[in-house]
């Protein structure tokens, strides 16, 4: 049986800590709001771990799942820290959609006490992880991701070894930056094709049938624009994040970037304008706003 302790029980981390109540692993949960942690426990007759350092003690395998990179590194120190838990020979596997740079750290950090440390952050969203169909993205060595790979396989479908660590947290920034150019994008050409007298719902239609579709135009853009529902699943800060860093990554490797460079200087406004509880396609509502039209209907 595999010990495995899991740390961080928000949006997408819970619904992943729930497959891996199964027979063959044994699990610790631990979040920062303890009375989450709590009734996750008790509801699925887990061990609720009262500090990192007592999630990790005995563990095989660390999953952390958290908003930042920062967030991660936060949790390594003290007497109550996840480096007074684990052991040599454990495997810190994060989830967090977080930054090359402070991963590398991390895992520096983790390989002098004999730690192995991969990047794994996870696409699919709420939905995905429900359902256990997570892509995992995974940077680091692949013995190291060989030897925690049923686990990851409790929650994740498709799992892709990215390259060295840090690799897939970049690829998992770039890929966030891409979908946040489709939903600016896509909400410029609304707005014009609404002041122009087309239908929103008869463009939509058009474009989810030719070549500038996209998964934002095609699953996205009609459920919460044109309905005015905006469901809140992937909140605007976090996306905001995310393409800072894939701009970070571009600006480092040295590649021109104007239009991801100008993406995250848009969607910073956005988050600063619609707070940190707006759902990332609400960032619609800014050009809505500018261009004076409300797509709908």
């Amino acid at each position: 049986m595999t010990t495995v302790a899991f740390l961080g029980l928000g949006a997408i981390g819970t619904p992943m800590a729930r497959h891996l109540v199964a027979p063959e692993f044994s699990l610790a949960v631990w979040n920062r709001t303890a009375s989450k942690a709590a009734a996750f426990a008790a509801e699925h007759k887990v061990r609720h771990a009262a500090t990192p350092a007592d999630a990790a003690r005995g563990a095989d395998v660390v999953i952390t799942c958290l908003p930042t990179s920062h967030d991660v590194a936060a949790l390594l120190d003290g007497p109550d820290g996840l480096l007074a838990g684990m052991a040599k020979g454990t495997v810190l596997v994060d989830c967090t959609s977080g930054d090359p740079a402070t991963s590398r750290q991390i895992a520096a950090r983790l390989a002098s006490k004999g730690i192995a440390f991969l990047d794994a952050p996870v696409s699919g969203g709420v939905a995905g992880a429900e359902i256990g169909t997570l892509t995992v993205q995974v940077g680091g060595d692949e013995a190291v991701l060989a030897r925690v790979l049923p686990v990851i396989d409790a929650f994740g479908e498709k799992i892709v070894h990215c390259g060295p660590v840090g690799s897939a947290h970049a690829l998992k920034a770039v890929n966030n930056a891409m979908l946040a150019v489709h939903i600016w994008s896509l909400a410029e050409g609304m707005a014009a094709l609404t002041k122009a007298g087309v239908k929103p719902s008869v463009a939509l239609d058009v474009i989810n049938a030719s070549s500038g579709r996209s998964n934002t135009s095609m699953n996205l853009f009609g459920q919460r624009a044109l309905t005015r529902a905006w469901p809140r699943t992937f909140r605007l800060a976090l996306l905001d994040k995310d393409i800072g860093i894939a701009a970070q990554v571009a600006r480092e490797q040295k590649v021109p970037s104007p239009l991801i460079q100008l993406t995250a200087e848009l969607f910073a406004a956005a988050h600063r304008e619609l707070g940190e509880e707006a759902d990332h396609v609400e960032a619609a509502k800014i050009v809505e706003r500018q261009a004076g039209v409300e797509i709908k209907g």
